[in-house]
């Protein structure tokens, strides 16, 4: 199987909503905001991740969503697929019956809620690996679904599973990442799942980042992985600290309320979102604004 290269900036997109009785998806606001993230350097997308509200869109919507996304790039960028839950059999059977045409790999959270053993988690991945048709990257995000994956397992699963090749950790535990960056397989990459992290992560060896304020702000933050990639550490730094605060005020009333506000300051959709999440304060709409008005982006 061919190892996919996720170095650089991958994008966890939003779904754009139209304000609407059924904030139906808004598919050009979608082409707007891949274009604005292809012209702007971002490396590759991630489709049905958390950020694009997955849990609140049909089967339909999602199989809907990644058409127009694969149609729009047509080839210029890879395109990863979120498939994750807490029902390993139903993912498999999910996995087996997935059409793959166009798709690059597939992202998959550790299970939510269940909290399973570090065991459990190891076979979850297992069977998941033995269905999958496509390379796998692992998805460690504790504060969403309420168990770590430990460094330990993450590697064990690298050298096991030829076509598990990536992780896309969110721990926020720099010591558990220096250990998997320790242990890890040569071919096996680390991604940060933590925007406010990137620096600190691609400094220790991670080859990148799966990003939520990157499709807000690429100019800023594609240029400061690309300072970090060359090893151009006091540029990268400057970028990084530039973009600090607004990546803390995109996550002050929950993903993606903040990122669809910022992207709606910006004119590419909507801040709409679909409940149980409610659309962004004006306070903080007014904070976003303030913040792209010091990085010269309004």
């Amino acid at each position: 199987m061919n190892k996919l290269d996720l170095s650089g900036v991958g994008v966890a997109l939003v779904t754009p909503f139209q304000r609407n009785e059924t904030k139906s998806v808004d598919y050009t606001a979608l082409e707007r905001l891949l274009e604005h993230c292809i012209s702007n350097g971002v490396n590759y997308f991630v489709v049905n991740g958390t950020t694009a509200e997955n849990p609140v869109l049909s089967v339909d919507e999602k199989q809907l969503v990644l058409q127009f996304v694969l149609k729009v790039t047509a080839g210029r960028i890879p395109v990863v697929f979120g498939i994750g839950g807490n029902n390993t059999h139903a993912l498999v059977e999910e996995l087996e019956a997935f059409n793959t045409d166009g798709v690059s790999a597939i992202l998959s959270a550790s299970p939510y809620y269940n909290k399973p053993s570090q065991e459990g988690i190891y076979q979850h991945y297992a069977a998941l690996s033995a269905a999958s048709p496509l390379p796998l990257i692992l998805y460690n995000v504790p504060g969403r679904t309420s168990s770590n994956m430990s460094a330990q397992t993450t590697v064990r699963l690298a050298k096991n599973f030829g076509n598990i090749v990536a992780i896309k950790e969110a721990s926020g535990n720099l010591d558990q990442i220096t250990e998997i960056l320790l242990e890890r397989p040569a071919d096996f990459q680390v991604i940060s799942g933590d925007d406010n992290l990137t620096f600190a992560m691609m400094a220790l060896g991670a080859e990148g980042v799966i990003s939520v304020s990157g499709q807000g702000v690429p100019e800023v933050f594609c240029t400061m992985v690309n300072h970090l990639s060359a090893g151009q550490w006091i540029q990268a730094r400057a970028a990084h600290l530039s973009l600090y605060d607004l990546t803390n005020q995109l996550f002050e009333e929950g993903n993606p309320v903040g990122i669809k506000a910022l992207l709606e300051a910006r004119g590419i959709t909507t801040a709409a979102v679909r409940l149980p999440l409610v659309e962004a304060s004006s306070d903080l709409k007014n904070s976003l604004i303030a913040s792209l008005e010091v990085l010269s982006l309004v």
